[in-house]
């Protein structure tokens, strides 16, 4: 019996030790633990390194576009004024600058040269036979009173002098005719301008009235803006136009006069607007043109901010505000103008907000921020010397 209770001694001994060196290592873990709890956590990382501004009050243009066609302010129908002579030279092409009086054409002239001197000596012949009738008639007058001839005689040398006189009238008014003929045989500009088209061909015999140039007077063109009639009212005659072609070119006209009627079709009126003449080959605008403008009606002034702190999601404009804690804050705004770099924002937005500026398109609404100061623009260098 002792020595059974002589082994059982040593192995409670040893199971009370592995009992104890467990409950050590449990206290020494729950220790850990709680150190690991006593110490702060790392702050969390921005999302994205910005550059903010606020937004600022800029004078906008103000205004509205629209589209139309480039046409002649008037176009000159040049014909002939002789019949049946033939076209012997034509002195100007399409595109020509002509000026008032220059010779287009010119028809051959034999015949009415012909007619011009037999007009002449018809002329002469009764201005000859009306001197012998007011002769006659002066001494038939003188006669009258001694009785030598009867009033009938009388009568009758009178009336042949008044005949003789309207044949002399007569005969000078078909020399100022065939002069008149001779004058048509050289084809004049009306105007100064340029030679738009040009139907004349050399050795065509041409008719009275038949077509040989179109002109487009002192160069003139016009814009023919569609106008709608929302913004027909808003338009007035002598306001500004900026007109742009399709090679980029721009013109600046002014509006001459406004239709009086609406299309009952379409809603859209008319708007004429003088351009500067177009003389020179290398003008930007060409009649026949179809080309886009803008009216030009004032200027306003308007809430600005950068284009780059716009950022458009799903068909609506947003800005990023940065809160004193350097979270963002999503805003939805309403945008208007644009003048170069700056956007016009019409609501949504306060006036002393600071605002994303460069990044805002990769935040998101409540991301953490580091607001750096945006870099100076490096100056450009100069010209060498």
């Amino acid at each position: 019996m002792r020595i059974m209770r002589t082994i059982r001694i040593p192995g409670a001994a040893l199971l009370a030790g592995a009992v104890a060196s467990l409950c050590a290592l449990a206290a020494l873990s729950m220790a850990g633990r709680a150190t690991a709890k006593d110490e702060k956590a790392p702050p969390p990382k921005p999302a994205l390194t910005v550059t903010t501004a606020r937004p600022a009050s800029a004078s906008l243009p103000l205004g509205f576009s629209a589209n139309g066609s480039i046409a002649a302010w008037q176009e000159a129908i040049i014909g002939s004024e002789s019949g049946g002579l033939r076209l012997n030279e034509v002195r100007v092409n399409v595109g020509d600058v002509v000026k008032k009086g220059q010779v287009l054409a010119v028809f051959s002239d034999e015949t009415v040269r012909a007619d011009v001197e037999q007009a002449k000596a018809a002329l002469q012949e009764a201005q000859a036979n009306a001197a012998e009738a007011r002769a006659n008639a002066a001494r038939a007058r003188a006669l009258q009173s001694s009785g030598a001839m009867s009033e009938q005689q009388i009568t009758q040398f009178v009336t042949a002098d008044r005949t003789a006189a309207a044949r002399v009238n007569s005969a000078r008014a078909v020399l100022t005719q065939q002069q008149l003929r001779l004058k048509y045989t050289q084809v004049v500009a009306p105007d100064s301008g340029i030679i738009s088209a040009r139907s004349a061909t050399v050795g065509a015999v041409i008719g009275v009235g038949t077509e040989l140039f179109r002109m487009i007077r002192q160069g003139r063109l016009e814009w023919r803006a569609e106008v709608t009639a929302p913004d027909l009212g808003r338009v007035r005659p002598g306001m500004s136009a900026t007109v742009r072609a399709a090679s980029g070119g721009a013109v600046t006209g002014k509006v001459r006069a406004v239709a009086p009627s609406v299309d009952p079709q379409t809603r859209i009126a008319l708007v004429y607007v003088d351009l500067p003449p177009a003389l020179s080959p290398d003008a930007p605008l060409k009649a026949g043109m179809f080309a886009s403008g803008r009216f030009e009606l004032g200027a306003t002034n308007a809430l600005t901010v950068p284009q780059q702190a716009i950022a458009v999601r799903d068909g609506f404009s947003y800005v990023f505000r940065l809160n004193p804690d350097s979270r963002v804050s999503q805003m939805k705004v309403s945008t208007g103008r644009r003048l170069g770099e700056r956007v016009e924002v019409t609501g949504g937005l306060a006036p002393d907000a600071q605002i994303v500026v460069s990044g805002a398109g990769f935040l998101n609404d409540g991301d953490l921020v580091r607001n750096v100061p945006a870099p100076a623009q490096a100056a450009r260098p100069g010209p060498a010397r």
